[in-house]
Parts: C-alpha cells; sequence; structure tokens
C-alpha cells in the first residue's frame, strides 16, 4: 500500500499543509508513521477521505441525470469564437476543460468567477501512475 508524507497528501487533496495536519489531528483521516519517521497518509485512506470531501461538495439533488461523476468547480477561463466555447474549470486540485457550443456557454452565462458543475459521462477513461522517484 503506498503511504503519502502529509505535503503529497495536502497536494492531492488541494489544501495547505497546515490544513491537512489540523484535519489529521482532529481524527478526520488517519495517519502513519513512514520508513523515515514522518508522518503519513496510507493510499486507502487518502482515497477514503477524499470521497468524503467530494461528497460534501455536493450542490444538491439534481432531478435526472445519467452521470455519476459530478465535480463542483469554479469556472477559470471562457474562450468563445463564432461556434464553439472552451469553458476552463478548477475543480479541487484538478484542471477540466470542457468544449461546447457558444450557444450553450452564453445560455448558462458561464465566465470566470462562476460555480459550475463538471457532470462527466464517459465509456473511454485513461488511468495512469506516475513515475516513481
Amino acid at each position: 500500500m503506498p503511504t503519502y508524507p502529509i505535503a503529497d497528501a495536502a497536494r492531492l487533496l488541494g489544501v495547505s499543509d497546515d490544513t491537512a495536519r489540523r484535519w489529521a489531528d482532529s481524527g478526520k483521516f488517519q495517519t502513519v508513521v513512514d520508513e523515515g519517521g514522518r508522518r503519513a497518509v496510507e493510499g486507502a485512506e487518502l482515497a477514503r477521505f477524499a470521497t468524503t470531501l467530494a461528497e460534501r461538495g455536493e450542490p444538491g439533488p439534481v432531478v435526472q441525470a445519467s452521470a455519476r461523476n459530478r465535480l463542483v468547480g469554479i469556472v477559470t477561463r471562457v474562450t468563445r469564437d463564432t461556434v464553439m466555447a472552451q469553458v476552463e474549470m478548477q475543480c479541487g486540485p484538478s484542471r477540466l476543460v470542457s468544449l461546447m457550443s457558444r450557444e450553450a456557454a452564453d445560455e448558462l452565462a458561464l465566465q470566470p468567477g462562476v460555480l459550475a458543475i463538471a457532470s462527466i459521462k464517459s465509456t473511454n477513461v485513461v488511468v495512469e501512475l506516475p513515475a516513481q522517484p
């Protein structure tokens, strides 16, 4: 099972090291001591806690939807041309880019600073592993 130093866990959760330490100190997630004697979080525990953060971020019920992956975030950039719009969002530590019709972007009044939900439905999701140091 991989473990992550507090600083890495904080980066993955999209918060400061101090916030991650406070959360650990208050029992929101458990830590272990790694081989170097540093405080760390086991991967499964980090995944469990990250899921609870995602659940708290839900904006409320949706009348109907087939997509199960909903990420709450803030619009950071909108580039429009005559037909299409490119919308960039920051959802925690993740940057998402969506291409949609300009008409849709205009109807939603998308602009930087707008709170939005990225609803993702895909039959093709690539999963990668980062290089180990």
